[in-house]
């Protein structure tokens, strides 16, 4: 495939959607329609291009974000479909955090969904300028303009039309050039446009009279022309659009089915039409050495700066996915990074590819706005800035969220310990929202994860790719503590004297004060003023023991020794003794006053709270809202569409492990159902 030799010819783009909305399947389309994949691979027979991995074949959803390279009309479209569920939410993130534009997918009948929220959340982020694609819209119930509505009232933005898709006649409308647009061939690979009667134009004209007014709204040129009842001339409208897309003030919206084959070449138009270059976004912001903000422009020229976003173990080895901001990378150049820890690694990249989802190429220079493979990192990982040497600066790095559920494991063979633990720090590189940690009650192992899907999934792949069987616990709810009132405390750190006369006793006093916080409020550690004797101060050094240690006390509370959120933590007098108080007895003397104050603040238990929603046929709403209830979820609503009920409501975790089996039971396997992550909170 012949790459474009501008950047302004190039676009960056995912896939996005709730899962089950169709995305792959759409995806798959893209591809046979560019002539990048000479067949359609569907889903449901496992056969999905983009869908490689075995679980993703067996289970039939998307686990891993897959990137491959598509051309459509003289540029070159670089694609990444990400996973719809929510447990695999971190690919989404660190796809979107590299992406310039983004196709959100929608399920017409259901509109936007729970994981359609949180992945507009997570664009929004970015800022990314988005397409919106109304999907499978063949089906009984399936509405476009409900589904409009929808976008505006819950994404809080503005949708335009611009094609729309007619259910009887397996056809759309292009509201830009005035066509009613057939798609024949046996795959819909044939695109006939005629102009479109006008009993159709007078069916959608309420859907032109808002791109219409959209277009104006950006174009102060175009706002006489549609003032007086004029028909804008298509160019015109297509450069309001690009303009307000880009600036994020409208998203741009096209409906069909990718499963009939219906409505997918006008959105690849769109693709190019509206979505940015590289170029047209805003230069990526970055921080020197000592903290100097810095803009990089994306370009070939200037010293190498590449974000890496994903590492992934490839038949066996290790690999890391990167895009390329600033410079050209070859085989064999060497590396500068600063790693999440602060330390400053240096690495050679001894092989690059393109990559088409499952497969990859040996190629010999990347450029900039490309993303590749590299082969020979050992240390590189998520978020990593890889610079030219001698030219060292960090790009914002990717956000992880913490794990929520656990499963004690261990190996099947007690002669597998070591290839256990080797292994796991293989995925935990792959996957940052795993975390293995060891349970100092029952001195067992853990596996913590975001869901049931989650582990299990990560479970299996150890097992295939590995060969290595685990045995597994009852999953475990991941905890935290609070404290319910303000408490202060203060502690003196005097140990016996030292009886050597030339090394100083140590002595160190602390005082503080700690107050509880709103959910999500985080651990804040303020600094007060008072220092004992008067005209003392606390050395850097000194300063960061307290800090350090503070930390480390909040990291394992007094109840359960897990972790202690949303606390203020204020330290109201700090009383040095010369030579002894050192680092180490400041230290010291902030963790024992921190420990008294904990104890003293009434300590309280959180546990995770999920965002729940639920999909029902009618038939089984009360049988669903009973089970909800009995699991103690608060009801916020139900929103009923042609022939199913969607139930919102949020419930803590741990009732609601197992639900997907109660779930089936109750509706006759008719029921569907997502869990995301809200908070922790006091049950």
């Amino acid at each position: 495939m012949k790459k474009p030799a501008r950047l302004s010819h190039v676009r960056n783009i995912g896939v996005a959607a709730h899962v089950d909305a169709g995305k792959t399947t759409l995806t798959e389309r893209i591809l046979f329609y560019t002539g990048a994949s000479y067949k359609i691979g569907e889903v449901h027979d496992g056969a999905a291009h983009m869908d490689y991995l075995a679980e993703e074949q067996q289970h039939g959803i998307t686990i891993t974000a897959a990137v491959t390279k598509a051309p459509w009309r003289g540029h070159l479209l670089q694609v990444v479909d990400t996973p719809g569920h929510v447990d695999f939410t971190i690919e989404v993130e660190r796809a979107m955090r590299v992406l310039d534009g983004c196709i959100l997918v929608l399920d017409g009948v259901r509109g936007v969904e729970p994981q359609t929220e949180t992945v507009w959340r997570q664009r929004s982020r970015f800022q990314l300028p988005t397409l919106f694609f109304v999907n499978k819209m063949d089906r009984p119930g399936a509405d476009f303009r409900r589904s409009l509505t929808a976008v505006r009232e819950r994404l809080k933005t503005e949708p335009v039309a611009v094609t729309v898709p007619l259910q009887d006649r397996a056809r759309v409308v292009n509201l830009i050039d005035r066509t009613l647009i057939a798609f024949v061939g046996e795959q819909g690979e044939t695109v006939v446009a005629e102009p479109c009667p006008e009993t159709l134009w007078d069916e959608v004209a309420d859907l032109r009279e808002s791109l219409y007014l959209a277009a104006a709204d950006v174009d102060e040129g175009l706002a006489d022309q549609v003032l007086a009842g004029e028909q804008p001339q298509p160019e015109a409208l297509r450069a309001a659009l690009r303009q307000g897309t880009l600036a994020g003030r409208l998203c741009p919206c096209y409906g069909g089915s990718a499963l009939r084959n219906l409505g997918v070449q006008p959105l690849l138009d769109g693709v190019v039409e509206f979505l940015p270059a590289p170029r047209d976004r805003p230069p990526a912001l970055a921080s020197l050495q000592d903290g100097v903000p810095v803009e990089i422009q994306m370009g070939i020229d200037g010293p190498l700066v590449a974000l890496a976003f994903k590492v992934q173990l490839w038949d066996g080895r290790r690999h890391v996915f990167a895009r390329v901001y600033r410079g050209a990378l070859r085989p064999g150049d060497a590396l500068e990074f600063v790693t999440s820890a602060g330390l400053v690694q240096h690495e050679h990249v001894a092989r690059l590819f393109d990559v088409d989802a499952g497969r990859k190429t040996k190629i010999d220079r990347a450029e900039a706005g490309e993303i590749v493979l590299l082969a020979g990192l050992r240390y590189a990982s998520t978020g990593d800035t890889l610079c030219a040497p001698g030219h060292l600066l960090t790009l914002e790095r990717i956000e992880t969220r913490a794990p929520v559920l656990g499963l004690a494991i261990e190996p099947s063979a007690g002669t597998d310990e070591e290839k256990l633990l080797e292994v796991l720090d293989k995925v935990q590189q792959e996957d940052p929202t795993l975390r293995v940690e060891e349970d100092s009650d029952t001195g067992q192992r853990l596996l913590r994860g975001m869901g049931e899907l989650h582990l299990q999934i990560v479970l299996e792949r150890i097992q295939r790719e590995f060969g290595l069987q685990i045995r597994t616990g009852r999953p475990a709810v991941a905890v935290r503590e609070t404290i319910r009132r303000v408490a202060v405390a203060d502690a003196l750190f005097a140990p016996p004297p030292n009886p050597d006369p030339r090394q100083p006793s140590l002595m160190a006093r602390v005082a503080l004060e700690i107050r509880p916080l709103r959910r999500g409020g985080g651990e804040r550690i303020e600094w007060g003023n008072r220092v004992i004797p008067e005209g003392a101060e606390l050395g850097a050094p000194q300063r960061q023991a307290i800090d350090a240690a503070l930390r480390s006390t909040l990291a394992a509370g007094p109840l359960l020794a897990a972790p202690v959120q949303d606390v203020l933590v204020r330290l109201t007098e700090v009383e040095v003794f010369g030579q002894g108080s050192t680092p180490e007895a400041l230290g010291a003397a902030a963790s024992k006053a921190l420990r008294q104050a904990l104890e003293l603040a009434e300590p309280a238990a959180m546990h995770p709270v999920m965002r729940v929603e639920v999909v029902t046929p009618e038939s089984s709403l009360g049988a669903v809202l009973g089970d909800l209830q009995s699991r103690r979820a608060l009801i916020y609503g139900t929103d009923p569409s042609s022939d199913a009920v969607a139930i919102r409501a949020e419930a803590a975790l741990e009732p609601l492990l197992g639900y997907a089996t109660a779930l089936r039971s109750l509706t006759q396997g008719r029921g569907q159902f997502s869990l995301e992550f809200d908070r922790f909170d006091l049950s």
